[in-house]
């Protein structure tokens, strides 16, 4: 069978992404993968100094993703399959680009953790993200940002003769073009993927890059790597070395043996092949491997504990069996960022495909015998020669244009391109993609005018890069355009210019008072933040209209406002906040939260614990987050404090009386 790459219908019961949050990300990173600068020490030279390159300070210029609900109701999903005698292998382009399944029609054998549903949730580094699949994570340490976005997609000329498809976009957090080439070979058993990141600028660039692999967590499976040593990871937000496979007398090479979620990045030796596998108890399953420059590999699991437990169902469906991950990167660990030089460009290629080996020998005692036996039936069904091969192969087909166009992504790249010039071949960024939340930049860019936007509206996405910052400080310096700059600014560290930008217009505009609101809050300022968040509130609430950008951004806003008020002691102003959002939005799970709160600092610890009882989801609970948790025992210790302190022996009773409800327990790490 001739491979072919055709268009299809992905039905899922789905829950919507929902819309952008239109108020700008100027908060740090909530990330949980860092560690102390302090640990450095004792790390290899060239880690140590990619653990500190190039940290984001936000998520800026990309807006978050937070208004999903869990509500999943029958979706058909743009897919596209590729497919030859061998494989079948399903990409969504809409979402991320994401392989949802690959199966070996041979043997019928799902490769991949293929999850039932598709259910958002916030893991991403904007918010929204789902698991399951293959996906390409590129940007900086955490889930792309890309999670849910569309991306660009094509059909190219593949070596060897017949089509591949390419997917494409521009990444925002790095300002970097990607390219991720898929094909398969004439009668091959093995998915083959080409990735190209190219900097078009001439300063260097910070990279950040992991192939991260759905693969099921059926009892037996072992995940095997060439390495004897790991890097470990914690929500403890500690990393140290590791033996491989036995932690503590434990072997964590079965992801069930452990009991709270954790990484480790195996410590590949230099010269070694580039491999990972997840096996069954019969020795079956995936194999994913390499060229040298993808030099990292790392297993994720769940754990069986109860947090992890609990986020896997909250991921999938119940029921339907669990997942671990495994995957591939350009750095040891994923806490690291790789410089690449002004001009220059990272590409490599992966396999992925099916792998049966001896389970004896796989799952005996001896390590060293497990992973040469992986190590053999790799080389004996695809040869490392033959990868680096491959590799060459495509080299030159990296620059082939696009035949068909299959799929659209967003119009940034457009934009960036318009502005900057670039020669991309491969990887055109058409003027025809060019939208609407492109359009004013374009405007500035040709006249250094910026449009205003309507007055019912929230101001459009912000960039914030260096060229951008150029262009708003030299246009009319109106509300909007004070506004976009004060995010540039701040997003450069200027933060007292970004200050002075938006109190220029902010008795007027309530989006830069917002602005100024937060960064009061990050210099500390409780009282006036909010102030500041509530006139904001209450500004917004008058001058949005009806549209779905206005409602977003006043729940956003509401969330923030509460928060505020109640980390100044401001109950009662809190509450009337909530009073003030729309019924639908105080029904979310998130607000029930705060509502439960707001119950507490009141007083009312009675009715607080009433909401517990009655049930609620926070669908945007976010990874790591233990509020639920924090509270439900804030809420047990008062009630059994009464009006008395609440001291060590008072906690203490409030936890063994009042345990945590499963349904609330998502701890990613002992207590």
């Amino acid at each position: 069978m001739a491979t072919i790459i055709r268009r299809a219908v992905l039905s899922l019961p789905a829950a919507s992404p929902g819309p952008e949050n239109p108020l700008p990300a100027l908060r740090p990173l909530d990330e949980v993968h860092r560690v102390d600068s302090r640990q450095r020490a004792g790390f290899p030279a060239d880690m140590a100094r990619q653990l500190g390159h190039a940290p984001l300070r936000t998520v800026l210029p990309v807006r978050m993703r937070d208004g999903y609900t869990r509500k999943r109701v029958p979706t058909d999903l743009d897919a596209v399959v590729i497919e030859n005698d061998r494989l079948r292998v399903t990409v969504l382009p809409g979402l991320g680009g994401r392989v949802h399944s690959i199966e070996h029609k041979p043997t019928g054998r799902h490769l991949l953790y293929r999850n039932p549903v598709l259910q958002p949730a916030d893991f991403a580094l904007n918010g929204a993200w789902f698991s399951g699949g293959i996906e390409w994570n590129i940007g900086a340490t955490g889930h792309t940002t890309l999670s849910v976005a569309p991306l660009h997609a094509a059909r190219v000329p593949a070596p060897g003769g017949g089509e591949m498809l390419r997917l494409w976009e521009w990444e925002r957090l790095r300002d970097l073009p990607f390219q991720v080439d898929l094909w398969l070979p004439d009668g091959s058993d093995f998915l083959y993927v080409g990735v190209r990141i190219r900097n078009p600028h001439d300063r260097p660039a910070p990279v950040y890059w992991w192939s991260n692999i759905a693969v099921p967590e059926a009892a037996g499976t072992r995940v095997l790597a060439p390495a004897d040593e790991a890097w470990h990871f914690g929500y403890e937000r500690a990393l140290c070395r590791v033996s491989v496979p036995s932690r503590d007398g434990v072997d964590r090479t079965y992801p069930l043996n452990s009991e709270f979620p954790a990484d480790y990045f195996y410590e590949v030796p230099e010269g070694s092949r580039r491999w990972i596998a997840s096996l069954d108890g019969d020795g079956r399953g995936l194999v994913q491997t390499s060229t040298d420059l993808l030099r990292g590999r790392k297993l994720f699991l769940w754990g069986s504990g109860a947090g992890g437990r609990r986020w896997q169902r909250w991921l999938t469906e119940p029921g339907t069996g669990g997942y671990a991950e495994i995957q591939a990167g350009l750095a040891r660990t994923q806490l690291e960022h790789v410089p690449l030089e002004a001009g220059g460009e990272f590409a490599w290629l992966e396999a992925y495909g099916p792998l049966a080996a001896d389970p004896g020998r796989v799952h005996g005692t001896d390590w060293a015998a497990a992973r040469g036996e992986v190590e053999t039936r790799l080389e004996e069904v695809l040869p490392r020669a033959d990868v680096d091969a491959a590799y060459a192969a495509w080299r030159p087909y990296a620059d082939h244009e696009p035949k068909e166009r299959l799929a659209t992504g967003s119009g940034w790249g457009a934009l960036e391109v318009e502005r900057g010039g670039y020669g991309l071949p491969g990887t055109p960024f058409d003027p025809t993609t060019l939208g609407e939340e492109q359009a004013p930049w374009l405007e500035l860019l040709r006249t250094g005018t910026f449009p205003q936007a309507p007055g019912t509206r929230p101001p459009g996405p912000s960039l914030v890069s260096a060229q951008w910052r150029d262009h708003l400080e030299v246009a009319e310096p109106d509300p909007v355009v004070c506004y976009h700059l004060g995010v540039a600014q701040w997003h450069a560290g200027d933060r007292s210019q970004a200050v002075r930008s938006w109190e220029r217009v902010a008795a007027g505009h309530w989006p830069s008072l917002r602005c100024l609101a937060v960064a009061d809050q990050e210099s500390g300022h409780r009282e006036r933040a909010a102030d500041r968040f509530l006139d904001a509130f209450r500004q917004a609430g008058a001058a949005c209209g009806t549209g779905t950008e206005g409602a977003a951004a006043v729940a956003a806003l509401g969330r923030e406002a509460i928060t505020a008020l109640l980390a100044a002691d401001r109950a009662d102003d809190a509450a009337d906040v909530l009073a003030g959002l729309r019924p639908a939005v105080r029904e979310r799970g998130r607000f029930t939260l705060l509502r439960a709160r707001i119950l507490l600092a009141r007083g009312d610890a009675l009715a607080a614990r009433a909401l517990f009882d009655d049930g609620f989801e926070v669908a945007d609970l976010r990874e790591g987050d233990e509020a639920l948790g924090d509270t439900w025992y804030a809420i047990a210790e008062r009630l059994v404090a009464g009006d008395g302190p609440v001291t060590d022996a008072v906690r203490a009773t409030a936890r063994a009386r009042h345990p945590l409800p499963e349904r609330y327990e998502y701890r990613m790490r002992p207590s």
